[in-house]
């Protein structure tokens, strides 16, 4: 037993957040683990994790010096043993200062979109926990490749114990920009390979009375939906990210995948100020729609 740490309480939830979403300011977790008591709360909650060597922190250069926060390796072996996170393996750099503070702007945005998701399932009183978004979950496609989105999320619609509400999952990925429009727009063809890989089984090979079945059925109901959040540029960067992956949709390799799966864009700033539920979302297939990410297909 860790001394000093509230593992049945809110220590615990604290930390399992930093492992499963890597990194957050003070003000972010404030928001995810405790909106309801005053943010010394938190800052006192995260120091005392920290005293224990469970989390460490990095202050940012710019004006204000936020602090980040991220696990260290002990917080990241304890967390692991929990049930909630037994099936998680967080990559051997989530402890490591400088692949924080390389990665800051990228992992806070992500950990923003988090955030943007759970107030507003908070206020339209959905099914939506801290612990039902998950950063880089590793899904192989054969090859040594993978496909790591950014993020997977679990969201009910409907109170707890509600009827009639429906489970919704998504694969969210985060663009600030960083790389061209067309490299965005290739994710799609990733996805795609991902929906319609199946593992070769040794000494079986697939028939037309036992053909095989897909990965992602092995963890899935249906396959997620895949979500875009665009940040880091204007009006006119966005269109053009949009404009390209409504281009790469003419794929005939894509065709399968986008029956079946939606596929949405839309961006950080509209999610932040209207809130995801909103009709703000812009299907890569047609983009000048706009929709809600939950709505029925």
């Amino acid at each position: 037993m860790v001394i000093g740490v509230d593992v049945g309480g809110g220590d615990r939830l604290a930390l399992a957040v930093l492992v499963q979403y890597r990194m957050a300011t003070t003000e972010q977790m404030h928001w995810v683990i405790a909106p309801g008591v005053r943010i010394e709360q938190t800052r006192r909650r995260l120091a005392r994790l920290r005293e224990e060597g469970l989390v460490e922190r990095i202050t940012l250069p710019q004006a204000g010096r936020r602090r980040v926060w991220f696990p260290t390796a002990y917080g990241v072996k304890v967390a692991c043993e929990w049930p909630e996170l037994r099936e998680r393996r967080p990559s051997r750099t989530a402890s490591d200062p400088t692949a924080v503070r390389l990665a800051v702007g990228h992992g806070l945005t992500v950990t923003e979109t988090a955030l943007a998701f759970l107030q507003d399932a908070r206020r339209r009183g959905d099914v939506f926990r801290p612990l039902d978004w998950m950063t880089e979950v590793h899904h192989s496609i054969g090859n040594g490749h993978a496909v790591i989105p950014d993020a997977l999320l679990y969201y009910r619609r409907g109170p707890v114990g509600g009827e009639g509400g429906s489970m919704l999952r998504a694969f969210v990925e985060v663009d600030r920009a960083t790389m061209g429009p067309e490299r965005l727009a290739a994710k799609l063809t990733a996805y795609a390979r991902l929906h319609a890989y199946v593992p070769m089984v040794p000494g079986r090979r697939p028939t037309i009375q036992q053909p095989g079945v897909e990965e992602w059925r092995r963890r899935y109901p249906l396959f997620p939906r895949l979500l875009f959040v665009l940040d880091g540029t204007g009006p006119a960067g966005i269109e053009n990210r949009v404009t390209a992956l409504h281009a790469a949709t003419r794929e005939l390799a894509l065709y399968d995948f986008l029956r079946e799966v939606p596929v949405l864009a839309a961006p950080l700033v509209d999610l932040l100020r209207d809130g995801p539920a909103a009709r703000l979302w812009r299907p890569v297939q047609a983009p000048d729609d706009r929709v809600s990410w939950y709505q029925s297909w």
